[in-house]
Parts: C-alpha cells; sequence; structure tokens
C-alpha cells in the first residue's frame, strides 16, 4: 500500500521520446537499453532546513498530455522487450491452462438460503449465486462480467438481509477504490432504483427489519477524483426505495478529519455497533448506538484509542470483545455496558502463547482463529471460555471463514496450503465434524512438491520464520531460482495460501521463499510495532536476511535469486534494491510507495502514518528519507534487472510514485540491466483486477524473472 538532488538540461518539450533502438537488449550482460527521455524541472522542497529535489514532480499529475506520452513510450519500450522472451507464450498458456479451474468462496446463509461466487475458470469475475438450501441447484444471481465488456466492473462488497430477500452490493470500476452501492431483489434477480454513490473503504450491514442499512461515505470530490485526499468519512444510513440525499446521518466527526466509521448491526438487532478507525493503526474506537430506542444517542463505550477493540457479539447489555490491551496476541474480554468502568471488565479468553486473529460465536460457543508460526489453528470454547476442542484442519495451512450467528448450527470455512487449492468445508460446532462443500479440480500435483518452515536471524539476532516451497529432491547447489516475497507492515500476516502465479513459477523450477517479517501481525502486536516508524528499518533488514540465509544455506545465488512485492510489499522492494543493488539477480517492485516524503498528499495516503511516520515531524523525515525508494536512487550504480509494475487507475498508491521511482532509475543506472516499467491500464491497485489482466502481468513478470536469470523454462 505504501512509499535526488540532480536537474538535466531541459528539452524543448515535456518529455522527448526516443526513438527505439533497432535491437533490444537481451538480458542482463548485453547492451543496455535506450529509455524514453523526461524532461526534469527546477523543484526543490525545504524538509526542516534540509534541500530535497523533486525534478520528476510534473510526473505525478497523471493526467497531463505530458505524462500520458512519457507512459506510451515506457510501455511501447517495455512490450518490445518482452516480446522477444521466447517463452513468454508458453508462460502465459499455462497460467491459463491451470487457471482454468472451479473456484467457489465460502458460503453464508440468510433466511435458509445460501449465497456464494462461484468462478467457472476464466471468467473475469466471480459471479454470484445463491441456493434455496445446502443441496440446491445455486442460480445466479449477480454476473458482474455483464457490467462492462472487459471485466472491469467488478463486486466490491455485498450485504443480504436477515430473510434473504434483498441484497445490496458494491461494486468498483477499473481497480479504483470508490464504489457504487444498488440494492437487488433476490427472488427476481433485479435492481431496485437505490443508487449510492461516493463510497469508499466500507461495507453495508441491514437493520434487523430489512428496510434499510448503514454504510460510510466521503463528500463528493471537488478535484481529481484519483489523487485527492479523502478525509472526512460519514456514517449514514439508507432506507431502501428512497434518494441517496434523504439519508440519515448517523455519525460524523467535523473536529477530526481523520476519523473512519464502520456501522454493523447486531445479531439480535439491537445496537449498530460503531467502530471507529484512525488511518491505518489497528488501535480503535468502540461506540454503540441503541436501535430499539427512537433517537438514541451515539454512545462512545471506548474512546482512549489505546488498543485494538473488535466486537465479537453480545448477550444482551454484554458485549464480548477481542481486544490486545495488556495482551499483543490479543484475549477476549466481556463489558457489561451498564457498568462499563475498566475494572469491571472480565477476561473470557485469557492471551495465549500464538496470536488471536479473530472471533465469532456460532451455535452458543466461541470459534477462535489463532496463528501458530505463521499457521492456522482453530479453537472452539463455550462461552465461559473453557476450551472443548481443536477444529481438525486438512494440515498446516490457512483457515478462514467461521462466520456465522449464535443461533446457527452450521459454519463454512476454506482451507489453503502453498500447494493445496482453496477448498470449502461445512462445520457442525456442536459436533466439531468438518465436511467438504467444494472441492476444486486443478490441474497440478502438489504431491511433487513440499513445503518446510525455516527460521534464520535478522540483522539484530530477531528470530524470523520463511516458508520454503519447492520440488522434491531439489539439490542445495545455489543453482537453484528463487523468488523472494514478502510484505512486512500494517499488522498483515502473511499466511500459506494457494497461488496458480506462484505454482506456474514452482513448475518452471524455482523456489519460493515467504518470510514473515516484522511490521506483520504474525506474532501480536509488538511484532507490529517492530517494524513502524523509527523502527522500519528491521523490515528491510528482515527482508535482506532472508535473502542472505537462502545464499548462505546454498538454496540459490545472486544470480538466481528475485524478490517481489506489491503495495507496502513494492515499497520494500524499492528500499532493499537501493540498499543492497549486489544482493539480487532481479527485482519487481509492483505498484510500490516510492516516495516517502509526499506519500500522504494523496487519497488515502494520510491514513498510512500510523505505520510510517511523516515527512512533517523532524525525526520521522530522517528515518523515512534514509530509506526512501525514490530518494536513496544514486546516479553511476549497477542496478540489478528491474520491471516496475503500476496501474493508471490506482487511487491507493497513485501511479505517480511507480513513475518517479522508474524516471529516476533508468537515468541513475550504470549498468546493463533493464529498468522497465509496465503500466496497466484501466486497472487499480489490484483489487477486482480482472483474471485475463492478472494472467497477462503475471506471464510479463514471470518472462522477466527467467530471462535475466538465465532460466531453463519448460512447462508443461
Amino acid at each position: 500500500m505504501k512509499l535526488p538532488g540532480r536537474v538535466l538540461a531541459c528539452s524543448a518539450g515535456l518529455v522527448v521520446l526516443c526513438a527505439m533502438s533497432a535491437t533490444i537488449a537481451a538480458r542482463s550482460g548485453d547492451a543496455p537499453l535506450t529509455y524514453p527521455k523526461a524532461k526534469t524541472v527546477d523543484q526543490v522542497d525545504d524538509y526542516h532546513g534540509v534541500k530535497v529535489a523533486d525534478p520528476y514532480r510534473w510526473l505525478e499529475d497523471t493526467d497531463s498530455a505530458e505524462t500520458h506520452d512519457w507512459v506510451e513510450a515506457e510501455n511501447k519500450l517495455t512490450f518490445s522487450y518482452l516480446d522477444q522472451i521466447p517463452y513468454r507464450g508458453a508462460i502465459r498458456d499455462r497460467l491459463t491452462k491451470l487457471w482454468n479451474y472451479e473456484r467457489f468462496t465460502v458460503p453464508q446463509q440468510r433466511g435458509g438460503r445460501y449465497f456464494y461466487q462461484h468462478n467457472n475458470g476464466l471468467q473475469n469475475q466471480n459471479v454470484l449465486l445463491v441456493a434455496e438450501s445446502l443441496n440446491a441447484e445455486p442460480r445466479e444471481l449477480l454476473d458482474p462480467n455483464t457490467l462492462s465488456s472487459d471485466g472491469t466492473v467488478a463486486l466490491s462488497g455485498m450485504a443480504v438481509t436477515d430473510d434473504g430477500k434483498l441484497l445490496a452490493y458494491g461494486t468498483a470500476s477499473s481497480g479504483s477504490d470508490w464504489q457504487e452501492w444498488h440494492v437487488r431483489d433476490v427472488d427476481t434477480g433485479k435492481d431496485l432504483p437505490d443508487l449510492i454513490k461516493w463510497v469508499k473503504f466500507s461495507g453495508a450491514s441491514w437493520t434487523k427489519d430489512g428496510k434499510g442499512f448503514f454504510y460510510s461515505r466521503y463528500d463528493e470530490p471537488k478535484g481529481t477524483v484519483l489523487r485527492d485526499t479523502n478525509y472526512f468519512q460519514k456514517l449514514f444510513y439508507h432506507q431502501v426505495g428512497t434518494s441517496q440525499a434523504d439519508d440519515k446521518l448517523i455519525y460524523e466527526r467535523p473536529d477530526n478529519k481523520e476519523m473512519g466509521f464502520s456501522g454493523g448491526v447486531t445479531d439480535d438487532g439491537h445496537y449498530l455497533i460503531i467502530h471507529v478507525s484512525q488511518g491505518t493503526s489497528p488501535k480503535n474506537r468502540l461506540y454503540y448506538k441503541d436501535l430499539t430506542q427512537p433517537d438514541a444517542p451515539v454512545v462512545k463505550l471506548l474512546d482512549d484509542f489505546d488498543a485494538q477493540y473488535l466486537f465479537i457479539d453480545d448477550d444482551g447489555p454484554i458485549f464480548w470483545i477481542q481486544t490486545d490491551l495488556d495482551a499483543p496476541r490479543s484475549r477476549v474480554i466481556a463489558i457489561d455496558t451498564r457498568h462499563p468502568e475498566r475494572e469491571n471488565w472480565e477476561t473470557v479468553v485469557p492471551q495465549g502463547t500464538d496470536t488471536l486473529e479473530y472471533a465469532d460465536v456460532v451455535d452458543n460457543v466461541f470459534l477462535l482463529s489463532y496463528l501458530k508460526d505463521a499457521r492456522s489453528e482453530v479453537r472452539v470454547c463455550d462461552l465461559e471460555g473453557k476450551f472443548l476442542r481443536n477444529v481438525d484442519l486438512p494440515g498446516i495451512g490457512t483457515a478462514a471463514g467461521f462466520d456465522g450467528k449464535r443461533k446457527d448450527k452450521e459454519t463454512f470455512y476454506s482451507f489453503t496450503s502453498f500447494t493445496t487449492p482453496t477448498t470449502i468445508y461445512r462445520y457442525e460446532p456442536g459436533t466439531g465434524r468438518s465436511s467438504i462443500f467444494r472441492q476444486p479440480k486443478v490441474d497440478f500435483d502438489g504431491s511433487k512438491y513440499e513445503t518446510t518452515q525455516v527460521f534464520y536471524n535478522s540483522k539484530d539476532g530477531t528470530r524470523i520464520p520463511m516458508f520454503l516451497t519447492y520440488k522434491k529432491g531439489i539439490k542445495r547447489d545455489g543453482e537453484n531460482p528463487t523468488l523472494l516475497y514478502a510484505y512486512g507492515g500494517f499488522d498483515i500476516s502473511l499466511t500459506p495460501n494457494f497461488s496458480v502465479l506462484n505454482v506456474v513459477w514452482l513448475e518452471m523450477g524455482g523456489i519460493y521463499a515467504q518470510p514473515n517479517l516484522r511490521g506483520g501481525g504474525e506474532y501480536g502486536e509488538e511484532w507490529h510495532l517492530a517494524g513502524t516508524h523509527l523502527k522500519k528499518q528491521n523490515v528491510f533488514d528482515d527482508f535482506i536476511a532472508a535473502a542472505e540465509w537462502l545464499i548462505a544455506n546454498k538454496y540459490t545465488s545472486t544470480p538466481k535469486l528475485a524478490i517481489r512485492g506489491g503495495s507496502n510489499g513494492g515499497l520494500l522492494v524499492g528500499a532493499c534494491l537501493t540498499q543492497r543493488p549486489d544482493l539480487y539477480g532481479a527485482t519487481l517492485p509492483l505498484v510500490g510507495v516510492m516516495d516517502m516524503l509526499r506519500f500522504q498528499k494523496f487519497t488515502i495516503g494520510w491514513a498510512w502514518t500510523s505505520d510510517y511516520g511523516s515527512s512533517d515531524n523532524p525525526e520521522e523525515f530522517k528515518a523515512l528519507y534514509a530509506y526512501s525508494p525514490l530518494h536513496n536512487l544514486k546516479p553511476g550504480t549497477k542496478y540489478p534487472p528491474t520491471l516496475i509494475a503500476t496501474a493508471d487507475h490506482d487511487d491507493r498508491v497513485v501511479p505517480g510514485h511507480s513513475f518517479k521511482f522508474a524516471a529516476t532509475m533508468q537515468a541513475d543506472q550504470a549498468g546493463p540491466a533493464p529498468v522497465l516499467i509496465r503500466i496497466e491500464t484501466k486497472a487499480g491497485h489490484g483489487a477486482g483486477k480482472p483474471i485475463s489482466k492478472i494472467i497477462a502481468q503475471t506471464a510479463d513478470e514471470w518472462s522477466f524473472v527467467a530471462y535475466n536469470l538465465h532460466m531453463s523454462v519448460a512447462l508443461q
């Protein structure tokens, strides 16, 4: 999610497009490429007395004709390079064949009906189905593929009334975070006239009577929709059949532009729970409103912003809440809203040695999902917190789901691993019995591969876990092509997951390595905080140490090692390639936050200061400037082969980050290795991206890496 001083003589236009050289450089070691030339401007900013040049500032204006010309020239160069890789088509064909398998999402039951998404294989977007019973033949309720000719309109959210009769659903176009919400009659499959606009980072939650739902939105932007900052989110109630202009404002905070709101109705319909966030910090406030009392006020139950508080369920006035207050790996507490003072709180499930990720109440028991060294373990406890049993998972991997209502006798979950495609299970909390609901058939033999978990020491001695997946019987001779992928931020945990992208990499003879860096949530809030603000360098040290460990233990070597990451992971790759350009054979920084001094000035970037800090703060500026990828590129440096990727509709990490990074890196490159940027059109940060675009981009990434690591590619 997240993100020098030279001024060159200016040509007669903003951009001077070079003529393509007749022969495209084959790979590192060949003659260097000739890059499109971009003008530089005399832009210098003063940060607490430090003068910082920003010669490519004009590339932040992604709508200008000059930027458009530069993008066109860069894409022409990039695709000319990729077109000459002989096995690019074979990789794309294998990705297409492997992706062509039936997939399902975890069902939710409302009013006796079951709602879940389905993809027959190569559909750009999943189709929403509804079945009248668990074993009934489902029917199509909503096909987003019919909403655009190229599959770039995605289903971005959904909520069904308790009686299963109405569906509220959100759509997003071309990968934008902006959503429009509609209401559909489940019986007829027809939309009602309702239209809700300017929604971002929000779901919908119906009242018990199904007459309306709560949602959050921003005011309509007054400037550039894809770049303007997003502040002052507001919580509304929409009554079905009325205009959005008549929606009732439930809560706002004109005194704090950074507060965000998420409203959810309790299963008994008694309360509206308002989750109050500020930026991307896991800390939050928790408010509630009594829906049984007309014009009841919003009650600030937890307003200190001192910890994470996640509402689980209520037993009348007793609220069960998951929190990391005084428990960095999380616990479950009970708060009596009639006596909410902290001295009256009760611990129901105490903190354990593993990290509690989420909890729910189904069939009058707690379903508690833990991370044990970054892999799932799910436990069942009674409502007094007494341990009953573990959910018998199929192996080491990731389980998700377990949603439901307190009265439900069943729930559903998914299970996946690096070599096991996502299978959907039905689970009965009362008996502890799991049964397969939907199991995919994939053209891949996972038995030929194995996953191990290793631990290595980072620069400061911290013990870091890492998953390795590879074909059985590999030789540790330093010659294995290896892809190192990580994230390391925002309390997000990387767990085992089946990915067609990575499976094709394995079939190409590669090792897939996934370390769990500090900054993530794998070991609780302390682990997260150890990779934030002034400690962010720990994340890069953890990643660099993973690369060094793989080389020292002869899994791979520098000429055979590629690194990849997206969003905050794109920042990770950008920082690590500038700090250790000698360590990698190829790098893939995707939709990365590359300008750490200006990220907060666009769209939702200000929210990331909870993890990064801000250049407005003198001490934090020093830390940010020390690792900011854009500002640590140096002229005359030999950088490894690099393929940067971004998208023109990315309104999360605006493409100007990658544009400026690419222009600077191309200008600074002293070696022959290619530095290219791939700019997708009608796509955004990643969510809702059509499968056709994912396949095309992955084929380009794997081709670029294989070519520059001198791999011998033979796919079935």
